[in-house]
């Protein structure tokens, strides 16, 4: 049994995803982005994290885990994972007008339970060239910035969470408290 689960789509920082949550204490297992729906249900995961990657297209089976898992764990997409969650609850995703990869000051809108203690603003570490467009029914925008209108989004009554930027790397001073307030409503 795992307490998170980890999914990788080949982006850069999905390593210090699962550092990260090592390092606050928690059984955390890394996992391709090829892991089936049966096999990540095997692991038992209390949690999923959905981790970076460049493009939608090679994010493998993690649209399937994200629909197979929402409402049963609580799931939290960052990057790619966080553009895929928009994707598939009917939102968009574009090329964003200026693409980020600098610190960035992330404005608080709505504190919610994941962003819980961040009000009014924190900053933290964005490299993206797409971005959420249009927002999936029933998600509230939870945090912008002055680059990308929808840094940090939250379902309205599912545990799904979404995150732009990148609350692993240390460019994100507060990042790790983003994690302890995901890992609280999973239960951890």
């Amino acid at each position: 049994m795992v307490e998170i689960a980890v999914i990788a789509n080949r982006g850069q920082y999905n390593h210090r995803i699962y550092r990260t949550l090592r390092y606050l204490g928690v059984e955390a297992q890394l996992l391709q982005n090829t892991v089936t729906v049966g096999e990540l249900e095997a692991l038992g995961p209390k949690g999923i994290v959905v981790g970076g990657g460049q493009y939608l297209e090679a994010s493998g089976n993690s649209g399937q885990i994200i629909r197979t898992f929402a409402g049963r764990v609580p799931i939290l997409g960052i990057c790619l994972g966080h553009q895929l969650l928009a994707k598939l609850y009917g939102g968009e995703v574009q090329s964003a007008p200026i693409g980020e990869y600098a610190d960035s000051e992330i404005i608080v809108d709505e504190e919610d339970v994941i962003l819980r203690g961040l009000k009014p603003a924190f900053r933290a570490w964005v490299s993206h060239k797409d971005e959420v467009s249009a927002m999936p029914k029933d998600f509230l925008v939870l945090a912008h910035s002055d680059t990308c209108p929808v840094e940090a989004m939250a379902h309205r009554s599912l545990p799904l969470y979404g995150v732009q930027f990148h609350p692993e790397v240390e460019h994100t001073p507060q990042g790790p408290e983003i994690f302890r307030n995901f890992l609280r409503v999973c239960g951890l």
